[in-house]
């Protein structure tokens, strides 16, 4: 709560632009509903679903001086934190000011006022043992009696004041002095010197299980020289490890230690390159992979990819599309994610197919259709290419595994590195901007093989689709980097040739397209031809077995070599003309009609009889031979409508001997009595409404109202004079929730009511804690039924166990 209020203190404070700020990189915090005071944005803030969104999107700095920050405690100030940093050059302080400055932009770090660092709890929570280091000593203290607390104080030569207080604050002065602790470690025992100094150079031990009644374990040699002294603490019944508190172990770990700071990035060997190199090489990548992407999707509409029973597609068929497309493993992963996130494929039964959206795409440009590939893969929550897992066992794609935010991170941090570059400089090796990246996003998820360079995965990535070309981050990354859509559409137009209409047709029976062949093009060469290569350059093969399948599709002669013909750079050769006038010449002579069943008899008039009756029309009767008929309804339908005109027909077994009919008594299975349909759909078919996220251009007028408002937000007191609950749902939430504050019932309630995805904290009876994701939420007191995104069904919740509520 102190901290809590602290930080709304320090928001109050704040003028507008810098508030904007704030709610700019909070984006979560000032979502719909939006915060109505200063109070409730500093609870907002503070959630840890909140925090452990930005965490990821820290730098190695940022994170270096949080964990610093933890282990001073509650004393931290600047001064304390650049000694402890080790940042005494003016440069150095500057950076580290830069560093704070970014922290308080977030709301994670920030001044109380009275020269102090504040920092939020959850993010203090992140570290168990920040460098190391164990609990100040005022905390590890609070259990010691004052008598206890006097011996100490005799011990060391100090005289004990009166209050249990006063001589807490005369131990914590005495061991704060880093002088004074030295000097007493230096006249200990040898033994008592060797454990301290091993105790402040290691990290505390976790506390072992202890069974009640069962004291610790043994106190090492020296220990209790340091225990009488308050070096060391134990727990006055001897449970637990011996501890040493973080004043303790800083004075003798040494004015020279200093906890790790990196400022400035490393920095890794830089080429000079041109504008024009690097256009021309994310050109030609990005061109190759647009075609080969095409060539991918193009086989998965012509015979859908199925999917393994565990999920995902298996290693067979990504080896089938590769065969097809001429595309290694690494463009077909890519591919297929990208497109499966852009809506171009789905989910259809045990197979993936395209959707209606994939022919849309299909008929764009190349330059179009690899934007939206691009824009897929900037906010892919995986990495696509990655094709084992850490034992080496070969993963499926397309496997819906849950969503990794450090892989996504890692792609940001890409983005952000090679944006950081020197104009007109790359790296001399791609592999180099890994450790950059490490920088900018130290708790990013790297898949890439132990055995190689440091998110070299990502990197490779971002090469094959020509976001990053001779080291340097190319025109369509830069557009990328920053989300500017259109000027992204704007640069693949430029870089990437159009589309080619036409084909080189040979004497050799081959058709040829250089560059991208257009949507027209492809389909009209894959219905009269095989593909054997995908690429800079694709090349179709006829046949008389591709030239028969498009006169299976209803195709004349004449259509085919027209359209060819009107495709064709040349005229179309002889030898083509003679393979498609052949193949027509047979085509048909044998002819298969459907039949559900077989109708005959020894007597001719009776079977012309039954193929002129009207009343037997629906049957659509045929005549084969003079004794023959064929039906077109199954056998049962067929001898229902003969008995019902008036025949005396009989069934026949496959064998042809007739079948016996005998009716069997009908009885009803036994069923359970029925229940509401819980559980009875998956996502609903319209789309879940995303949390309406304020725009960066509407933080000023949001930044006004909170400062204008009131500082607290009054609770809701339905029973009083106070303020009223604002709906029904508010109210009926409110007396279930009973772990939620105000402003989570309103989250709660206004998701209920307008459709809108929340993100909550749920304690299941088993006692697990988990975060899910809820949409769809609907309120039948005293459960709450949602669709739940972590186990992908629907669920009902008790709202009595959630104990959190954050945007989605």
């Amino acid at each position: 709560m102190k901290s809590r209020s602290t930080l709304a203190t320090w928001l109050s404070g704040l003028d507008r632009s810098r508030l904007a700020r704030v709610l700019a990189m909070r984006k979560d915090a000032a979502s719909s509903p939006e915060p109505r005071s200063v109070g409730e944005l500093a609870d907002r803030l503070q959630r840890p679903g909140s925090v452990a969104l930005v965490l990821p999107r820290l730098t190695l700095p940022c994170l270096q001086a949080a964990e610093a920050l933890a282990a001073l405690g509650a004393r931290a100030t600047r001064d304390s934190l650049a000694e402890l940093l080790g940042s005494a050059s003016p440069a150095a302080v500057h950076a580290l000011d830069a560093t704070l400055e970014e922290l308080s932009d977030r709301a994670l770090v920030w001044h109380d006022g009275n020269g102090a660092l504040r920092m939020s709890t959850p993010l203090r929570q992140a570290w168990s043992t920040p460098l190391g280091l164990d609990a100040p000593l005022e905390e590890l203290l609070a259990g010691t009696t004052s008598e206890e607390l006097r011996g100490m104080l005799v011990v060391l030569g100090v005289k004990p004041p009166g209050t249990k207080q006063q001589r807490l604050a005369a131990l914590v002065e005495h061991h704060s002095d880093a002088e004074r602790v030295a000097a007493l470690v230096a006249g200990a025992p040898a033994a008592t010197r060797k454990l301290l100094e091993e105790s402040a150079g290691s990290t505390p031990r976790p506390s072992p299980f202890a069974v009640f009644g069962v004291l610790g374990l043994d106190l090492q040699p020296g220990a209790r020289w340091a225990l009488d002294r308050g070096l060391l603490l134990q727990d006055r019944h001897r449970y637990g490890p011996v501890r040493m508190p973080v004043e303790v172990a800083l004075a003798l770990r040494g004015p020279d230690w200093h906890a790790p700071f990196e400022p400035l990035p490393p920095l890794p060997q830089l080429v000079p390159v041109t504008s024009s190199e690097v256009e021309r090489e994310a050109a030609v990548a990005a061109t190759a992979f647009a075609a080969q992407a095409a060539s991918v999707l193009s086989a998965c509409a012509t015979a859908p990819p199925a999917r393994l029973k565990s999920g995902g597609i298996g290693a067979r068929e990504l080896a089938r599309l590769g065969k097809a497309a001429q595309a290694d493993d690494a463009v077909v992963r890519i591919a297929l994610e990208t497109a499966y996130a852009a809506g171009l494929l789905a989910r259809d039964g045990d197979r993936v197919a395209p959707t209606g959206a994939y022919d849309a795409w299909a008929g764009q440009e190349p330059a179009e259709q690899l934007a939206v590939l691009l824009r897929a893969w900037r906010d892919l929550p995986l990495t696509p290419s990655r094709a084992r897992d850490e034992d080496g066992k070969a993963l499926p794609a397309l496997a819906g595994a849950p969503p990794c935010g450090g892989c996504l991170q890692a792609r940001q941090g890409l983005l952000t590195a090679a944006a950081g570059l020197p104009a007109g400089q790359g790296v001399k090796v791609a592999s180099e901007l890994g450790p950059l990246v490490a920088w900018h996003r130290p708790l990013a998820d790297d898949a890439s093989p132990e055995d190689t360079a440091p998110f070299s995965a990502v990197i490779r990535e971002g090469e094959l689709l020509g976001v990053l070309a001779r080291g340097a981050l190319s025109p369509l990354g830069v557009h990328l980097a920053a989300h500017a859509d259109e000027e992204l559409d704007i640069t693949a137009r430029r870089l990437l040739p159009p589309a080619t209409t036409t084909a080189r047709i040979g004497a050799d029976l081959t058709a040829v397209v250089t560059g991208t062949p257009s949507a027209r093009l492809s389909a009209l060469l894959d219905s009269v031809a095989d593909r054997e290569t995908s690429g800079t350059a694709s090349v179709w093969r006829f046949s008389a077995g591709s030239v028969r399948r498009a006169l299976d599709a209803g195709r004349t002669p004449d259509d085919i070599a027209a359209d060819l013909a009107d495709s064709s750079a040349t005229a179309l050769p002889q030898p083509l003309t003679y393979l498609i006038a052949d193949t027509a010449r047979g085509h048909g002579r044998v002819r298969i009609a459907p039949a559900a069943c077989v109708i005959h008899g020894d007597e001719p008039a009776l079977l012309a009889e039954l193929a002129a009756h009207r009343a037997l029309s629906k049957l659509a009767l045929r005549q084969l031979a003079p004794t023959v008929l064929v039906s077109g309804s199954p056998p049962a339908t067929t001898l229902a409508a003969l008995r019902a005109a008036g025949y005396a027909p009989v069934a026949e077994t496959a064998g042809g001997t007739v079948r016996i009919e005998k009716r069997l008594p009908q009885r009803a299975a036994a069923v359970p009595s029925p229940r509401r349909d819980v559980g009875r759909r998956g996502p609903r078919t319209t789309a879940t409404r995303a949390s309406d996220l304020p725009a960066d251009t509407g933080m000023d007028a949001l930044a006004d109202r909170l400062l204008k408002a009131p500082p607290t937000t009054p609770e809701p007191d339905p029973f009083g004079t106070g303020v009223p609950f604002e709906t029904d749902t508010e109210e009926i939430v409110a007396s279930y929730a009973k772990h939620l504050s105000y402003s989570d019932v309103r989250q709660v309630a206004h998701a209920i009511d307008t459709g809108a995805a929340i993100t909550v904290e749920y304690v299941a009876t088993s006692g697990n804690r988990t975060v899910r994701t809820l949409s769809d939420l609907e309120l039948d007191p005293p459960y709450l039924e949602a669709w739940c995104h972590l186990r992908e069904a629907e669920r009902v919740f008790t709202p009595s166990r959630i104990h959190g509520v954050m945007p989605a």
